[in-house]
């Protein structure tokens, strides 16, 4: 299953998806976390 959240910078994108994420037992990707890595 995949799941895209888009928005505004600042807005929780990154907050709610880990927030889905966890109730449906999902793994969460960062992708801009990816990049800074």
């Amino acid at each position: 299953m995949n799941i895209l959240l888009i928005g505004e910078p600042g807005s929780g994108k990154g907050t709610q998806a880990e927030m889905v994420a966890d109730k449906l037992g999902l793994t969460h990707f960062s992708t801009g976390k990816l990049f800074r890595e």
